[in-house]
């Protein structure tokens, strides 16, 4: 809690302190007098007066405030050029509009930076949308998903990458209808799926290595030679294109022994494997081999102008999903239950500063 405590602090104390500067240098710009650019709310703490302005820090931490002269029409006026209600009525405009906006290139500035840095992500995150595969009874299966199927369109974005559409699914609500093209045998098919947090569960899976992460003492996997850092690229003869096609694969084969071809150092080998029967910890018993996948990753970073256009492209779709859930809930297809307050926002703040630099912002 008291790190969720202090991540409001710091991410509200941010966000204000940029909101009240927009307006500030807006006001400013136009001739507008601002008696008080206050950090903070309550009591003045310490601060320093420059020109026109008293530049202070406030008690609570948590809000902030910018006064200009005559901005209250319930305020004594002198009629002074410098009021704010004295400027025309299209300038008093853009200094109002000025706070909102300035959070809104703050967040872009924000996010493009992120890019810029880079980090790991998945070999298939900005490839197009192939299916290799579909889990069953999946919202994939039930909407008609089938191998093969290469999505041009899920929920109006054209083309979409996987992490294009990992982040509408991110900000869809779960159970959601989301409509959906797919090209199959070079002909278009519009489907619906239901929404879900699990892209995979969704849409099928992608094709990516089948790396062995690790090994469970005395599994099958282990006994046969496997070792961490092999590829597995066959079972029985048949390509294996996904670390979800052979969790599959070893279930329909049902215990029996399997034959696999790994790529060990740049050659193949082949190994025999006989699958048992056991619970891997999520109580439910399945055939197994004893292996943890490593998933392929790579490190990927963008130069400032594709940093900035994947940065706006990310904050139009959470503006458009914002829009339409509020528009849900004065229509009553959301419900009220879906929202939080104050200790909502420090509960996630929290979460998200454990996870990391990243995650908070």
């Amino acid at each position: 809690m008291l790190t969720g405590i202090v991540a409001v602090v710091l991410g509200l104390g941010l966000m204000v302190l940029i909101h009240e500067f927009g307006h500030f240098i807006v006001a400013r710009y136009f001739g507008v007098r601002v008696d008080v650019f206050s950090f903070g709310l309550g009591p003045r703490l310490f601060g320093v007066k420059r020109g026109a302005t008293d530049y202070r820090l406030s008690a609570l931490p948590v809000g902030g405030y910018v006064r200009m002269a005559g901005e209250n029409p319930g305020d004594e006026r002198t009629g002074d050029a410098d009021e704010f209600l004295s400027k025309a009525r299209w300038q008093r405009m853009f200094i109002v509009l000025a706070g909102p906006t300035t959070n809104l290139v703050l967040a872009i500035v924000l996010t493009a930076g992120l890019f810029i840095h880079g980090g790991e992500q998945p070999t298939y995150a900005d490839q197009p949308v192939v299916i290799v595969g579909v889990m069953k009874d999946s919202p994939a299966q039930e909407g008609g998903i089938q191998p093969g199927d290469r999505i041009l369109a899920f929920a109006g974005a054209e083309n979409p990458t996987w992490d294009r559409i990992a982040l509408e699914l991110a900000l869809s609500a779960p159970g959601r209808s989301e409509p959906v093209v797919v090209e199959r045998h070079a002909q278009r098919v519009a489907l619906s799926v239901k929404s879900d947090v699990q892209p995979f569960s969704v849409l099928g899976y992608p094709a990516e290595p089948v790396l062995v992460g690790g090994l469970v003492g005395g599994a099958a996997a282990e006994k046969a030679g496997l070792i961490s850092g092999d590829a597995i690229v066959a079972a029985n003869g048949q390509t294996i294109q996904s670390p979800y096609q052979l969790s599959e694969f070893i279930q329909l084969n049902g215990g029996q022994s399997i034959d696999l071809e790994i790529e060990r150092s740049a050659q193949r080998q082949k190994i025999s494997l006989q699958p048992g029967w056991g619970d891997p910890g999520d109580g439910k018993p399945r055939w197994l081999i004893g292996i943890n996948y490593r998933f392929a990753t790579v490190e990927r970073s963008y130069s400032l102008p594709t940093a900035v256009v994947k940065a706006a492209q990310f904050h139009v779709v959470l503006g458009s999903k914002m829009l339409n859930m509020i528009g849900q809930l004065f229509t009553g297809r959301a419900s009220m239950k879906q929202l939080q307050g104050p200790l909502g926002i420090v509960q996630e703040s929290s979460r998200a500063a454990r996870r990391g630099f990243a995650d908070l912002i």
